[in-house]
């Protein structure tokens, strides 16, 4: 009967132990999925405002455009605001 009752124990710990892995991995999955949607998201208006200040810039007249490619995406996307600012610093820095 003793062992029984250690065997339970010890399925008992096991499940306990899987159920709070298995929340571990949804909160990770669900913190992931967060960092990706704002990834994009950056990415993505980033991108619209390049084509933005692209317009404006071409209508001032001067000739300067930031091209939109898998880099600057990915810098707009991981750096967001400051991306853009960067992106348009070293094509500034390239004018001079």
């Amino acid at each position: 009967m003793e062992k029984e009752t250690f065997m339970e124990k010890y399925y008992g710990v096991i499940v306990i132990a899987a159920l709070c892995a298995l929340i571990l991995f949804i909160g990770a999955m669900k913190q992931r999925a967060e960092a990706l949607t704002a990834f994009v998201l950056r990415g993505f208006v980033g991108s619209a405002g390049i084509c933005v200040v692209n317009e404006i810039l071409k209508n001032l007249g001067i000739p300067m455009a930031a091209g939109i490619n898998p880099v600057t995406v990915l810098t707009l996307g991981t750096l967001g605001i400051s991306g853009f600012a960067l992106i348009y610093g070293i094509l500034f820095y390239r004018l001079l």
